[in-house]
């Protein structure tokens, strides 16, 4: 308890400017805090359906069957893989069906470049909705420790400058004053640990789900590569 008054003491006694130091550090915390928190359930929740949605994938038979319940995945990158994916192999067999475009399959070789650029940029919208934010964690990781410095030789000047002020510079004169300053230090790297350990955690698992993206724009194309002279999406199988 005297040691909890004692640092809040510490805290009310500091200058003008160390108390601003403190306040932007927690900002800095909070804000590292809440994006932790809001990143981890996100992630556990995309984590959720894209091993539901894998199952899904692997287990029905028919394209159409798979988009009719892309609905019910709001989170997981690989129903809207899969979405766009489906919704342009349909416009790709209505454009093949019309006049003119000639008899065979309703997709074609060179519509496969184009499906894997809708892949691509459906994977970096997906990364970058996950990597919304993160960068607030490196920010923080890199930069709070030197603010809390800041603070904390600024709470040195002033000491010295009492030293100065009270011609003295015996231990009760120079301790309160560097006690202060240090706690913007310890601030500092209270909200710079988390942080960094956080946007660690979080890239980590954004790249793991950046892998399953990949693998399953792979196991898409190899699907419709194997199926080019089929006429009806609805019958292109899952195997």
């Amino acid at each position: 308890m005297n040691q909890s008054l004692g640092l809040w003491d510490m805290i009310w006694g500091a200058g003008p400017m160390v108390k601003l130091v403190l306040l932007v550090l927690l900002a800095f915390s909070v804000f590292s805090w809440a994006i932790i928190i809001y990143k981890m359930r996100l992630l556990m929740r995309i984590e959720k359906e894209t091993v539901e949605f894998y199952d899904l994938f692997w287990n029905k038979r028919h394209f159409s069957t798979i988009f009719s319940s892309c609905k019910d995945f709001r989170f997981t990158p690989l129903a809207r893989l899969f979405s766009e994916v489906y919704t342009e192999l349909v416009q790709t067999k209505k454009a093949s069906a019309q006049p003119g475009h000639g008899e065979g399959g309703w997709i074609h070789i060179e519509d496969i470049d184009r499906i894997k650029r809708i892949l691509r940029k459906i994977e970096t919208i997906e990364t970058n909705k996950m990597e919304k934010a993160v960068s607030f964690l490196a920010t923080t990781g890199n930069t709070a420790p030197f603010v809390g410095l800041f603070g904390t030789v600024w709470g040195i000047m002033n000491s010295f400058r009492g030293i100065g002020v009270k011609g003295s510079a015996s231990l009760a004169v120079v301790a309160p004053g560097i006690s202060e300053a240090l706690v913007a230090t310890a601030m500092g790297l209270l909200a710079a640990i988390p942080a960094v350990v956080g946007y660690n955690h979080i890239l980590t698992r954004i790249n793991r789900i950046n892998s399953e993206m990949e693998n399953f724009s792979s196991d898409l194309l190899n699907i419709i590569e194997k199926q080019l002279k089929r006429h009806n999406p609805d019958h292109i199988r899952s195997e």
